[in-house]
């Protein structure tokens, strides 16, 4: 049975969007089907992160009922699907969000997850996703108005008749474990499922447009990602046994991406 996640954030610039990526990729690595979803029809730009952005079929025009949305899945790294937005202001302008759920209905038969990363804030369009997912995820920076604006997110959430289960802390400092984890559970009212270390070859990564989990395996995000998606899908993580997959998906990298800055 498929696991909906909708992955959401009170403020943009938490990364949740690279968050819904390597998350993604490493479900996918482990075998899980795997689906992604940009649901940010109005400031899409996980196409933009995977070098989809000229697809010509997108989110916007399935939710605006001109084609189906079979016909919008495309094929990402490590096998993972993935479900871009466009990013035309008139795409926006014809796009649906109610029609999300009907969507969802024909997506969800033959998957095992799906990760809708939703618009930050508290606008018509990032409601439905908090609505409609089997459990909302919070990505939160170690910052009080990134934590002031995750609590504004859970209360809608639950508002709405949505669940938080749990809240991702990205871009963690060294400072930023223990106390400040233990604090921001009591703050959000629910568990730090993990912490994404601050780390540059997220960036590197991204500027190659490529997940971090494939480009740099070994980096503390990439472990980071890979444990707790481990933690999802409900297997045990064996660093040895991802150390040997790496070995694999170093030379896949180098060839795929061969002559990339």
């Amino acid at each position: 049975m498929v696991r909906v996640l909708t992955l959401a954030s009170g403020k943009g610039g938490t990364g949740k969007t690279t968050v819904t990526i390597n998350l993604g990729t490493c479900l996918a690595m482990f075998g899980k089907k795997t689906c992604i979803m940009d649901a940010d029809i109005g400031m899409a730009n996980l196409g933009l992160c995977l070098g989809l952005e000229d697809v010509p079929v997108t989110l916007h025009e399935v939710l605006s009922g001109k084609a189906a949305i079979r016909d919008a899945i495309y094929e990402g790294p490590g096998g993972l699907q993935v479900v871009p937005s466009g990013i035309s202001l008139q795409g926006f302008q014809q796009s649906d969000p109610d029609r999300l759920r009907d969507v969802l209905k024909d997506l969800t038969t033959d998957l095992d997850f799906l990760l809708i990363d939703a618009p930050a804030g508290i606008s018509r369009d990032g409601v439905v996703p908090l609505a409609v997912a089997d459990d909302v995820i919070l990505v939160v920076n170690p910052e009080l108005s990134a934590i002031v604006d995750a609590m504004k997110t859970k209360i809608l959430t639950e508002v709405v008749g949505g669940h938080v289960s749990g809240a991702i802390v990205n871009r963690a400092t060294p400072d930023s474990g223990g106390t400040v984890s233990q604090k921001m559970e009591k703050v959000l009212g629910t568990r730090v499922m993990g912490m994404i270390p601050d780390d540059p070859n997220v960036r590197k990564a991204a500027s190659a447009k490529t997940p971090v989990v494939i480009r740099y395996p070994a980096s503390g995000s990439s472990v980071a990602f890979q444990k707790l998606a481990a933690g999802l899908a409900g297997i045990t993580y064996d660093k040895k046994t991802m150390e040997q997959k790496d070995t694999f998906i170093d030379r896949f990298t180098r060839a795929l991406f061969r002559g990339r800055k």
